[in-house]
């Protein structure tokens, strides 16, 4: 299901420690799209806390204490989960463990010193082992049997007593459903954080669904500005385009007139290296103005082929990818002398021979097995 402009989310929580925790520039890239972000109960509230000054809303008590400071570590709402893909917490979070060392201070059961002790001895417990059975066990080494009964039996009468992630997180549900709509003047201006790594997060995810598969934007323009013959003439059009109207609304000049102010000697596309953003259906209409359903095709076959890479060979990484095969695809496809790579380069929006290679390396998967097959054909 593809997230769009105008839609809410909400985040809750999210799996980490084995896998890459949810990313700022991941939130950051689904609001610069129009999406309405809500944070609340576990890593959810952490993001919004750190990301609030941006447009994201924090709902619930776990929110509230990240941005004010009482809590700053992630330990706080982790939980251990079984590695057979249940998603049952098998551990408590801390966050559940002060709430309820609080609740037995308001019923009298622990003074102030004796909950401040047994909150540090169950937080020194590692995260994934902090279970019920190692919660009892911390308490009766501390003698605090009257709390662990009195918990005991609190739980048993309500399996989700002082469990306020849950309770934050049916809140923000809750926000979500009652149709929230961020203030204008509650985020800073997209100039503020869309960072380079932003465009590169956000543009890895641009993608159309294309005779029942998705392609990728990024791949479809890579394979034109590595084997669309006519590419250099429309990079020229996308950055005339551009400097008669700049993203953003700003005042459009023409490329010629920008081009005298700088410099007589070198070529538009030597001078302008513009931040493409592949959200933005005209820029991309332009730069795909000559695709064809066979480049489409290809690019198909590239992505199956570095599919195929990846799960052939353990550990692969484009980045891996031997330069000289690289360099190899680049001037068969360019049909150009080594020493007008750069020039050739430039001329289809990859700034530089180095930049062109190091992109094009994911497309040397897919340029293999074609050659393979061609030489099998033959043969």
């Amino acid at each position: 299901m593809t997230i769009r402009k105008g839609d809410t989310a909400v985040i809750i929580d999210g799996v980490y420690h084995q896998a890459p925790a949810l990313r700022h520039k991941e939130i950051l890239a689904a609001m610069g799209r129009g999406v309405r972000v809500i944070g609340a109960a576990s890593i959810g509230a952490l993001r919004a806390a750190e990301l609030a000054p941006f447009g994201m809303l924090g709902v619930g008590s776990v929110f509230t204490a990240y941005a004010r400071g009482d809590i700053d570590g992630d330990d706080e709402v982790a939980v251990g989960q079984a590695p057979d893909g249940e998603w049952a917490a098998l551990s408590w979070p801390l966050v559940n463990l002060r709430h309820v060392v609080q609740l037995a201070q308001l019923a009298g059961l622990l003074d102030g010193e004796r909950a401040s002790a047994l909150l540090a001895d169950l937080r020194a417990v590692y995260y994934p082992q902090r279970t019920t059975g190692a919660v009892h066990a911390v308490c009766r080494r501390r003698g605090e049997h009257e709390f662990a009964g009195w918990l005991a039996e609190q739980r048993e009468r309500d399996p989700g007593f002082g469990d306020v992630k849950r309770a934050d997180a049916l809140a923000a549900v809750r926000t979500a459903l009652d149709g929230w709509t961020p203030r204008a003047e509650a985020r800073l201006a997209p100039g503020t954080w869309e960072s380079p790594y932003f465009w590169q997060w956000s543009n890895a995810f641009a993608c159309s669904r294309i005779d029942g598969r998705t392609l990728f934007t990024r791949d479809r323009l890579l394979y034109q500005q590595v084997c669309g013959p006519t590419f250099p003439q429309t990079w020229m059009a996308y950055l005339t385009c551009r400097s008669l109207l700049p993203p953003g609304g700003g005042c459009g000049r023409p490329l010629e007139e920008r081009l005298a102010e700088i410099t007589g000697d070198l070529a538009a596309h030597q001078v302008f290296h513009p931040t493409l953003d592949l959200r933005d259906e005209t820029a991309v209409s332009l730069l795909l103005a000559d695709e064809t359903r066979e480049d489409q095709q290809a690019v198909a076959r590239y992505a199956d082929a570095l599919t195929a890479a990846r799960r052939s060979r353990p550990g692969f990484s484009t980045a891996a990818v031997r330069d000289d095969l690289t360099l190899r695809m680049l001037l068969e496809a360019w049909r150009c002398p080594e020493d007008r790579l750069d020039e050739e380069a430039s001329a289809r929006g990859l700034v530089c021979a180095a930049r062109a290679a190091q992109a094009a390396k994911r497309m040397v998967p897919g340029f293999l097995a074609e050659q393979k097959e061609a030489a099998h054909s033959v043969r």
